[in-house]
């Protein structure tokens, strides 16, 4: 939906500027390990291919001790130890299929204090080998049996500025963007984002908050609220695909006399598809329209956003993720003759946690065609996957 494009400063130029744009995306986030479903699209490379007949020997001649022989936990009466919150069930497919291996390989390498988690969890990377951890990876993943095919981790790029992705996400980000020059004005997104039903269904809420200087002085207001529902409609790991739809509306709950609504309902349908390659390179593409009900206060649109970009961690993809990236946005009218607006924005995304569930993203945005009409910004965003534990968790 239309986060961190806002400005604040007069109804066509903040329509144009929500109703989107293609974005080019070079991103990938990394996360920690259970029981998330956590910002994560880094792959592991594998020497041979992992053999999970293997991995139940690893699994049944150590592990077994503390995660039972089906995987939920050994019986408490045979344990010495208290269990943490972060307590895994690998049966528990919609809270383990969401996590990558590389999540789990970090905390089965390094133990769980790596990732800001209990200190029951050692780090077997003295003790056993590469591939005896990847065989291990594969006989755990084999607990959940994913009869929903709800998507897997790997397919959870990276959070762009503008651009949707396709993952059904369980976040909080609170997203600003504040005009570069000219007028001062910002707005500044609270964005809610939680599966629903199941796994593979999110639902948002965004309440834009917005600033702006007028000859009185500082004006504010809450702008448009938006309500959006998204569904994974087909997700493959094997070629590294997802796609999701979504339908959102946007209630006219802004005052459109200072730039803050576009004053009047719309609907905002889009399609977003994600593509994961080999190289922990991605391509994220979106596209989609804003139809108001009342097109003679604002005209339909439609959006093409699209993102590639490529993801950097140390400790072979298990480190702490940095993630440059650029988008792309356009933005045009439906009306005959109309112009395509158009943006590019490069950024940076970095996990800041150690347990990697909070993440900032940073960028500029800046038009490259109707540039007298329209502001460069600066964007601005701070997440939380609550998924992972509470906000305060995870930091030591």
């Amino acid at each position: 939906m239309g986060r961190g494009v806002s400005q604040g400063v007069g109804v066509r130029t903040r329509q144009r500027l929500m109703a989107g744009a293609p974005a080019l995306i070079l991103c990938i986030a990394f996360g920690w390990i259970w029981p998330s479903r956590q910002a994560s699209a880094q792959t592991l490379h594998y020497a041979g291919r992992p053999d999970a007949k293997a991995g139940e020997k690893v699994y049944k001649g150590g592990c077994i001790a503390c995660h039972g022989e089906d995987g939920k936990g050994a019986p408490i009466a045979n344990t010495m130890f208290k269990r943490p919150d972060t307590w895994p069930d690998f049966t528990d497919c919609a809270g383990t299929t969401p996590e990558p291996n590389g999540n789990w390989k970090a905390a089965i390498v390094h133990g769980g204090p790596s990732r800001g988690l209990s200190q029951i969890m050692p780090a077997f990377g003295d003790l056993l080998s590469d591939k005896q951890i990847n065989d291990v990876i594969a006989y755990m993943r084999g607990l959940c049996r994913n009869d929903h095919h709800y998507p897997m981790g790997e397919l959870n790029l990276p959070r762009a500025l503008v651009t949707e992705k396709a993952f059904p996400e369980n976040e909080i980000v609170v997203s600003t963007a504040a005009s570069a020059k000219g007028t001062p004005a910002w707005t500044t997104d609270i964005i809610d984002e939680r599966t629903i039903f199941d796994a593979r269904t999110q639902l948002e809420t965004d309440v834009p908050v917005n600033y702006a200087t007028t000859e009185n002085g500082w004006t504010e207001g809450v702008g448009d609220i938006t309500l959006g529902v998204k569904r994974e409609i087909f997700s493959s790991l094997r070629t590294g695909s997802i796609l999701s739809v979504q339908g959102g509306i946007l209630l006219p709950t802004g005052d459109s006399n200072r730039g803050f609504g576009a004053g009047t309902t719309q609907f905002e349908p889009f399609a977003s598809f994600d593509q994961l390659f080999r190289t922990n390179t991605f391509l994220q593409t979106q596209v989609g329209a804003d139809l108001p009900v009342d097109t003679s206060v604002t005209p339909r649109s439609m959006f093409w956003r699209a993102a590639v970009g490529q993801a950097w961690a140390p400790d072979h993809m298990l480190g702490r993720l940095f993630s440059p990236m650029v988008e792309f946005l356009a933005t045009r009218d439906f009306a005959p003759g109309a112009q395509t607006d158009w943006d590019v924005l490069p950024e940076m995304q970095v996990t800041v946690s150690r347990r990697q569930h909070v993440r900032m993203g940073f960028g500029y945005r800046k038009p490259v065609t109707d540039v007298s009409g329209r502001n460069s910004q600066v964007l601005f965003y701070f997440l939380w996957d609550r998924a992972d534990g509470k906000l305060w968790d995870g930091w030591r």
